[in-house]
């Protein structure tokens, strides 16, 4: 159902703390100030605090903001402490004896940021979802180990940022018991969070932390405390000659963990967001972003992988009494089926916002603890044919905004390729393009453009701009300096991606620097990939998606960032548990309406794909992401079963043709290769699959020796490996690596075939498998080459992806029935079902 507009674009708080001191003219308050804070206006919180006691006599002596100019704040306890140690008298509560300059000076001298920290003073219990995590997966725990006192369980949390894993982790680690915990992850810079939870925190009193950074003596932890290592894949990895740990980890072996804990442990998953998100990104660049992100040995691991296939724990052998997998990008991971559902604990976007309704409608009186999570919209906005036609992919007409945003040069001397027409965007995202304002006169509405709906602004004051290159960014900070553009002149550029300015937390300063408190600033970051992992701003409010980003994972890691809270607690100083929201919801932009709409439904897919109809995913998504598009003359806000179709049968045939060609339709890690020799019935199978006959059966066998062999010689030469041997191990890849390839190809073109046999039966409301296995078994094998018995034995040994094989056939189905509504026909009248691979669905469930 839609939503009102008044709530999907809601006005924006324009709230501000401020410490404020007053005076009162009586003997009992002779020389007293009374110092407090407020987002309210000063005037009105002093007057509600006097007017019970009818006292009229008193002067408010200060108000100033309490902002930092790093966006931080300081309380009016803080004040106090600054007078305090300075020797001032704190008779009673927040009541000072000294002079008004002498507050003004504590104030002076706190904007200096001088921030101080103890250690275990936070008190906070574990959230609902929190203490929801750690009960199912000790209880998981505690079943296997009644069934089996000798078992290793494992456990996965699916939870997005913000969640608190470390936290979590470490109270299920009390919960358990656990002793001795190791904490592994691919991602060497979430280091800081693991150690500031344990060093912070009350409940973890005692508990020692140790690791590669921390540098201290294992020999040195008390046997009797609670103990926690963190460390890399990348550092762990390290053998000697022999393939053994080096003597630095040798401790590490001899050690019984009760709890291994495995962050962000789907490496493949990560590497490729990384890969995709730095893809514009000039070389430098690229390979900090790398090294920051997963430390040194990447290759030596990319290597590992192959050969093993997805079991990347199994590189670390130590003797470990349970395991928890925690991933934030759990799309390969839920698809794998490692883990079944009681072995699941999934904390989402969704399950977020929906906790944050259920919150506000069953306690409508208490402090909501979700409420500073904003809700996201998604506003996607269909360019002009003019536009269009400069960068148009796809038989469909797709907006390409690689190809709209090219440009050429560095620094002062970058332009775009198109920039007449980069120009007129500009003036459309502002609604001062006159073929859109004409449009709007026509319809008398007027859409609601970034920076030009006065509901939409307050939210533009400091956003995000994602381009493709960094000449883009360049091309991009120019334009908005050029004469014709001073209406951008009142928001400060800062282009992260130019060359000097670092990486991760590195190309924070110049942000903080042009954002400030964020109040009485406005700015525009320009980025490729920067700054789009593992950082906050909380002023971010909105993010324009001005690059093609085609993976959900890449896409949302990157709209996810404006999503961060922007509040300042205990705003009255007299409630520690209010907050001050200044950020209610937050905006992704984007300008490539059907490629947005894919992610959407790709992503709310990925987050259920237990779910076997995915307009129920989808829909369950855009309940708390509303997706608002605009198609050149109105904006409408578009339902799941919308989206679908637009993201599906708008895409065009081409593309739907490649779901078919796909390399996720097929497995051939060294596992289901060594699967495959180990059978002589899939071995003959595959034969009979058209081309590999050509490449002869002993290609499986050359593909799991050599690429076996050359990570065993690459484990025990080391550093130690002769030009000579190099060059001859880079050969032995090159071969193994093209035969793989080959196979994979072949496997692909057999899939490809079935989206025929598809078109040439009959039955919509029947599984696949169960129209080639017991319905058309002949047609399938003269379509496809193989015969009922060979499809079966290779889908059992998992040669064929069936959760991929399902999308695939679904987005083929829903194609072929938009395609033809489109005309005014249905493919079948009275279609109740869709038959996915080896599932049917409900057409409207």
């Amino acid at each position: 159902m839609s939503r009102a507009e008044v709530e999907l674009l809601p006005e924006k708080p324009a709230t501000r703390l401020r410490i404020y001191a007053y005076s009162i003219a009586d003997d009992a308050h002779a020389g007293l100030l009374k110092i407090g804070q407020t987002t309210q206006d000063v005037k009105l919180r002093v007057s509600q605090q006097l007017k019970t006691a009818a006292i009229e006599n008193y002067e408010i002596v200060i108000d100033e903001p309490a902002d930092r100019p790093d966006g931080s704040v300081f309380r009016d306890f803080d004040v106090r402490e600054r007078l305090k140690k300075k020797g001032f008298d704190n008779p009673i509560l927040e009541w000072m004896r000294c002079t008004v300059a002498d507050v003004r000076t504590a104030i002076a001298e706190l904007r200096v940021n001088q921030a101080l920290e103890g250690t275990h003073h936070l008190d906070f219990p574990p959230r609902q979802e929190q203490q929801a995590a750690i009960d199912k997966t000790y209880a998981y725990f505690q079943d296997r180990w009644s069934e089996d006192a000798d078992a290793v369980p494992e456990f996965l949390w699916n939870a997005k940022m913000r969640f608190g894993k470390t936290f979590t982790t470490y109270k299920l680690a009390q919960k358990l018991g656990a002793k001795r915990v190791l904490v592994v992850t691919f991602k060497p810079a979430v280091e800081d969070a693991w150690e500031s939870d344990l060093k912070t925190h009350v409940d973890f009193d005692g508990w020692q932390y140790l690791s590669r950074a921390a540098g201290r003596d294992p020999a040195s932890v008390d046997p009797d405390l609670p103990l926690v290592f963190f460390g890399s894949f990348q550092d762990l990895m390290g053998k000697d000659k022999a393939g053994n740990f080096k003597a630095k980890h040798k401790w590490l072996t001899d050690v019984a963990w009760d709890l291994v804990v495995f962050d962000e442990y789907h490496f493949g998953a990560w590497r490729d967001t990384a890969k995709e998100l730095f893809e514009g990104e000039d070389e430098t660049a690229k390979k900090k972003a790398t090294a920051q992100e997963f430390g040194a040995d990447l290759e030596t691991f990319t290597e590992e992988r192959e050969v093993n296939g997805l079991d990347e724990d199994a590189i670390v052998p130590i003797k470990a009494r349970s395991y928890l997998y925690l991933s934030g990008t759990p799309f390969k991971v839920l698809n794998e089926g490692r883990f079944i559902e009681e072995q699941i604990y999934n904390w989402t976007y969704t399950d977020e916002q929906r906790a944050k309704a259920d919150f506000a409608q069953q306690h409508p009186n208490e402090p909501n603890p979700y409420a500073a999570l904003p809700e996201m919209r998604l506003l996607t906005y269909q360019m002009p044919d003019e536009l269009i036609a400069i960068a148009n992919q796809g038989e469909f007409d797709e907006f390409d905004l690689n190809a709209f945003f090219e440009a050429k040069g560095v620094g002062a001397d970058a332009q775009f390729t198109h920039k007449n027409d980069v120009q007129k965007w500009l003036d459309i995202i502002r609604g001062n393009y006159a073929p859109t304002q004409v449009d709007a006169l026509k319809t008398g509405t007027r859409p609601p453009f970034p920076y030009s709906d006065v509901r939409l602004l307050p939210y533009m004051q400091h956003s995000l701009w994602m381009l493709p290159s960094t000449a883009a960014c360049a091309a991009m900070e120019n334009l908005l300096a050029e004469p014709q553009n001073a209406y951008w002149r009142d928001y400060r550029v800062v282009n992260v991606s130019k060359p000097g300015v670092g990486v991760g937390l590195a190309a924070l300063p110049p942000v903080r620097a042009a954002i400030g408190a964020g109040f009485d600033t406005k700015t525009i970051t320009l980025t490729v990939g920067k700054l789009t992992t593992g950082v906050t701003v909380p002023q971010w409010s909105a993010i324009l998606m001005l690059r093609n980003l085609n993976a959900p994972e890449t896409y949302f890691q990157a709209a996810f960032r404006v999503q961060s809270p922007w509040v300042i607690r205990n705003p009255n100083g007299d409630d520690p548990h209010e907050e001050a929201i200044f950020k209610p919801v937050s905006f992704v932009f984007d300008f490539a309406p059907t490629r947005a709409l894919r992610q959407i439904s790709e992503y709310g897919r990925g987050l259920s794909p237990e779910t076997p109809n995915p307009e129920k995913a989808v829909e369950e998504l855009v309940s708390f992401l509303p997706v608002l598009a605009y198609d050149g003359s109105n904006m409408t806000q578009v339902d799941a079963a919308g989206i679908l179709d637009m993201a599906m049968a708008g895409t065009s045939a081409t593309l739907l043709a490649r779901k078919w060609e796909s390399a996720v339709l097929v497995n051939v890690d060294n596992q289901t290769l060594k699967k495959i020799m180990g059978s002589d019935a899939a071995m003959n199978a595959v034969m009979n699959i058209e081309g590999f006959r050509a490449l002869g059966s002993s290609v499986f066998e050359t593909v799991v020796n050599k690429s076996e062999a050359v990570s065993k010689t690459k484990k025990e030469k080391g550093d130690d490996i002769t030009p000579s041997e190099k060059k001859e191990l880079t050969a032995e890849e090159k071969e193994y690596k093209s035969k793989r390839k080959q196979i994979q190809e072949k496997l692909i073109k057999f899939a490809t075939r079935i989206p025929a046999f598809m078109y040439l039966t009959d039955y919509r409301e029947h599984t696949l498998k169960d129209v080639i296995t017991k319905i058309e078994p002949d047609l399938f094998r003269a379509v496809t080459g193989l015969t009922v018995a060979d499809f079966e034995l290779l889908v059992s040994l998992g040669v064929f992806n069936a959760s991929h094989m399902n999308q695939a056939v679904f987005a083929f189905r829903r194609y072929e029935d938009a395609s033809l509504s489109y005309t005014g026909l249905e493919s079948h009248e009275g279609l109740r079902r869709y038959g996915l691979f080896d599932t049917v669905v409900a057409v409207e469930n």
